[in-house]
């Protein structure tokens, strides 16, 4: 197995860096690429960021499914100052390695190699490979065609055997993406997604910076790398239709939840996982929704579809460990509502039955999503959605019923008052 070593930071990983990875491994036919972060560079002591940890994290969840490429800790566990003779000594060592490891070089940093610690060794003990970094175009005699690398040589720039990769360049870098995210500029798409997740459900590299909902109450232990694993689930348990129509309501729900003050992505989480159960079949339906220790009415008996609000929050909290309790209600409840919803499970009703995919609605309902408070809009989407029922001459639920009988008692008290 041909190994390549890509020291750096890492601070945060970046498209950049993985662009280069895969290059090398496709141009130079290296088997495996050893990302290695450094605890503390001897370039770049002081540098702030994230920690160690987040680091590490960041790189695990931006390689997931590639198996050409892993992640070495051992600078972070040594601690101190990094040297990379010392890296490439352990890596061959552990790695059980016959020949030389590739050592990954940027053009940046080639020019001071000379001076790295035991440079001639480095050279002997690696196969060094320089790759574009800088976003200019390549010296003649310095480039191979896209993909290829040079022959080994020497040039008066570099005086040791290197490598040649012509590769092209991403024009970014772990302090842009700082910069970008401390400023409040875009930068999400110059991370791959795992380590976007991390960086907002940890906030990195954001002080004094401040996000559109950071007002909006927060729900503690809700994180975007949960929302995503129950996103992607919901994907592969939903026809394409189905799915985007949950996604659709997410969505909505976030909206909502940014304009009543409540915390979007407890909403966003709700609305995609809302309808996670609706392919189970009824046996399955069944005795999920027996979990939650409520009654199964006779209405739902005989129409186990009716529980997959129900199947699809026990699901949640059994499977995925989600112990919110406004999110499992809001999940629970979307079907039929109930007399106990919360705001959540309000927005989460609302969205299911107006999002835009839904090319039924009543243009007015979603026109007064816009304006109206929180209860009115809810209560007028409840009654819409019964509305519809009855003229398809399909039964209500009792707790429907309930519900109903409950806000038209209370019309009636504050119209007497």
């Amino acid at each position: 197995m041909r190994v390549a070593i890509l020291g750096g930071s890492f601070n945060p990983v970046h498209v950049g860096h993985l662009f280069l990875a895969d290059g090398v491994l496709s141009g130079l036919g290296y088997d495996r690429i050893v990302l290695i972060p450094a605890f503390q560079s001897p370039f770049k002591i002081g540098a702030s960021g994230a920690s160690p940890r987040d680091r590490l994290d960041m790189l695990a969840a931006s390689i997931a499914g590639d198996p050409r490429l892993t992640i070495d800790d051992c600078e972070i566990r040594r601690e101190g100052v990094s040297y990379t003779i010392d890296t490439i000594a352990g890596i061959r060592t552990r790695y059980g390695l016959k020949g030389k490891p590739g050592l990954i070089l940027g053009d940046d940093l080639a020019p001071a190699f000379s001076r790295w610690r035991k440079a001639d060794e480095i050279a002997r003990q690696a196969d060094i490979i320089i790759a574009r970094r800088l976003f200019n175009p390549p010296n003649q005699g310095d480039s191979a065609p896209s993909g290829e690398g040079l022959p080994k040589g020497k040039d008066p720039d570099f005086p040791f055997p290197y490598t040649g990769l012509n590769n092209e360049v991403i024009n970014v870098s772990s302090r842009l993406v700082r910069e970008k995210i401390l400023q409040g500029e875009n930068w999400r798409y110059l991370v791959p997604a795992g380590a976007r997740f991390i960086i907002e459900d940890r906030n990195l590299y954001r002080t004094g910076n401040k996000d559109k909902a950071e007002d909006s109450k927060a729900s503690p232990g809700i994180t975007w790398e949960t929302a995503v694993l129950l996103e992607n689930a919901s994907r592969e348990a939903l026809s394409l239709s189905r799915f985007l129509h949950s996604r659709n309501t997410a969505l909505l729900a976030w909206d909502l939840c940014v304009k009543y003050r409540l915390d979007p992505l407890a909403g966003y989480l709700a609305g995609m996982t809302h309808d996670i159960c609706k392919p189970m079949d009824n046996g399955e339906l069944l005795r999920l929704a027996r979990k939650d220790g409520g009654t199964i009415t006779r209405l739902e008996q005989e129409k186990p579809a009716l529980l997959h609000g129900r199947a699809a929050a026990v699901l949640l909290e059994k499977k995925y460990g989600i112990t919110n309790s406004e999110i499992l209600e809001a999940v629970r409840y979307h079907v039929a509502a109930s007399r106990d919803m919360g705001a959540l499970a309000k927005v989460v009703y609302i969205a299911d039955k107006i999002e835009v995919s839904r090319d039924w609605v009543n243009p007015a309902l979603r026109d007064l999503s816009g304006t109206a408070d929180l209860d009115r809009l809810f209560e007028t989407v409840l009654e819409h959605t019964v509305a519809c029922l009855r003229d398809q001459r399909k039964e209500v639920s009792r707790e429907t019923l309930r519900l109903l009988a409950a806000l038209d008692t209370r019309k009636r008290h504050e119209k007497k008052n």
